[in-house]
């Protein structure tokens, strides 16, 4: 059993061995098949690889020699373009050599030329210099008296003709000036439908006797008195028959006072308490008489919206007079001639009418507050909301302010044409007076003039000029010259006509 065993294990081993042995064999065989077909493989690469190679040192070979061939004829191109340059540039310079050598030629020519000039130049300035000097011999003066006796002529021509030329020019605008204003002006004052006549306010009330003067006098001067201090107005008592004044300086309250003293005339009592009870009514009175003035001025402009305290200022005017004539009149009267001024020139009638109809409101307050009526009234209309244009024509209706709109020269003219015409204003005699002597005087203050005459209540200057020193156009420039000093120096409304008179007298006598 064991022996069977023991053969089995050997058996087993021996056929182990041989197997392996076998195996081994014929791994062996096919480990040199691939051996030997890689290493066919590799010389195939090999062989592969040095073909790529010889054709990529070929290509490079080609490549590298077309781009030195390219190279190389463009080296050549360019070689050949620097020596056609540089044979350029040689033709430059040659050119530029052959220019200077022609300069430099021309430039010797040039100055030789100069120093033929100069020296011809010298001569003739010695033989001018020497014409001169024959030419001052022969005449008696020299260049220089000469030169300025030449400009002096020139310039005396140039004057007398720049004279005729403003004379012509002035008369032709004058001409056109004073036929247009003429019918502008015509057509307004002649549709101005106004009164007249001057209306004065005099503070003098009448009594039925003169007995009343003593009841108004009182026991011991009580009477005055109180009404004095209650009324704020003198009373003067005087010997004018049956009539008292009344003096104040603000008219409106010489009204109350008025009013009030006819009321206790016609009660017939009159004592403190009575005074005093008078006076509170004709307050009211005259507050309301003031307020109908205003809107009774208003409507007969032809205004409807205005500030309630201008219409009251408006109404106190009503009994405030200027050189005899009635302000609120007058700005009635200035209004419609704006108005009417401004709708033939074309521009805005209603503006002009309201800065007319508002010009002199400063006059209500003015004696209160001291001051310019033109300034004071444009700072009252500017408080109440009044439009600026408004404000600026009533501010420059005197010139204290310069005008700047044709409605600001609109109401000057208004205003001089309501005031300058016949029996509108009066003035005091000493005023008239000083006014003539002021023209006299500055008219007599020019070179030439003998004599001046202020005629037709200064509306006109005659002047008389020495007929030696002025001549026929030196005449008009000396209207001119006067009227201008006129407008500069003076107020005064409507116009100056200025007249020169230049007259040549030839006297002898025969013996």
């Amino acid at each position: 059993m064991i022996t069977t065993v023991v053969v089995g294990v050997a058996a087993a081993a021996a056929a182990s061995t041989i197997g392996f042995t076998v195996g081994r064999a014929f791994q062996r065989r096919r480990f040199g098949r691939a051996e030997q077909t890689a290493q066919d493989m590799v010389a195939a690469a090999r062989r592969q690889a040095r073909d790529l190679l010889a054709r990529a040192e070929d290509e490079a070979d080609a490549k590298a020699e077309a781009y030195r061939e390219r190279e190389e004829a463009q080296l050549e191109h360019r070689r050949l373009e620097l020596e056609s340059q540089e044979e350029r540039i040689g033709q430059r310079e040659v050119t530029l050599e052959q220019r200077a050598a022609n300069l430099a030629q021309r430039e010797h020519l040039i100055i030789d030329r100069e120093r033929e000039v100069s020296d011809a130049r010298l001569g003739a300035e010695e033989v001018k210099e020497q014409a001169r000097a024959e030419l001052e011999r022969l005449a008696g003066f020299d260049a220089k008296a000469a030169k300025e006796e030449l400009l002096r002529k020139v310039e005396d021509d140039g004057r007398r003709e720049a004279m005729v030329l403003v004379r012509d020019l002035e008369l032709k605008a004058r001409e056109e000036a004073e036929r247009r204003a003429r019918r502008i002006l015509t057509g307004a004052v002649q549709r101005l439908a106004s009164t007249v006549v001057a209306e004065t306010t005099v503070s003098m009330v009448p009594l039925p006797s003169d007995d009343m003067k003593g009841r108004i006098i009182g026991r011991d001067g009580r009477n005055i008195r109180a009404f004095e201090a209650i009324t704020g107005v003198n009373i003067i008592v005087d010997d004018t028959p049956e009539a008292v004044a009344l003096s104040a300086f603000d008219p409106v309250r010489r009204e109350v006072a008025r009013l009030a003293l006819e009321r206790l005339i016609a009660d017939g009592r009159i004592h403190p308490a009575s005074i005093e009870d008078a006076y509170e009514k004709s307050v009211a009175e005259v507050e309301q008489s003031v307020r109908d003035a205003g809107e009774w001025a208003m409507l007969e402009v032809g205004i409807s919206r205005l500030h309630p305290e201008l219409v009251n200022l408006l109404g106190r005017l009503r009994y405030r007079t200027s050189y005899g004539q009635n302000v609120l009149n007058h700005l009635i009267e200035a209004a419609k001639v704006a108005g009417i001024l401004a709708a033939e020139l074309g521009i805005n009638a209603e503006e002009a009418r309201r800065a007319a109809f508002l010009h002199d409101i400063g006059k209500a307050v003015s004696h209160e507050l001291g001051g310019s009526h033109a300034m004071v009234g444009a700072e009252i209309c500017r408080r109440f909301g009044e439009d600026p244009a408004v404000v600026h024509a009533i501010e420059a209706h005197h010139n204290e302010v310069e005008p700047r709109t044709l409605s600001a020269i609109l109401v000057q003219a208004a205003d001089a044409v309501s005031a300058a015409r016949p029996g509108a204003r009066r003035e005091a005699v000493e005023s008239y007076v000083r006014r003539l002597e002021q023209l006299e005087e500055i008219a007599g203050g020019f070179d030439g003039v003998e004599k001046v005459f202020a005629m037709q209540a200064g509306r006109e200057v005659r002047v008389v000029v020495d007929p030696g020193e002025v001549d026929d156009l030196a005449a008009a420039d000396l209207a001119r010259r006067i009227s201008r000093r006129f407008e500069a120096d003076l107020q005064y409304p409507g116009q100056i006509e200025v007249t020169v008179i230049r007259e040549l007298r030839a006297t002898d006598y025969a013996r």
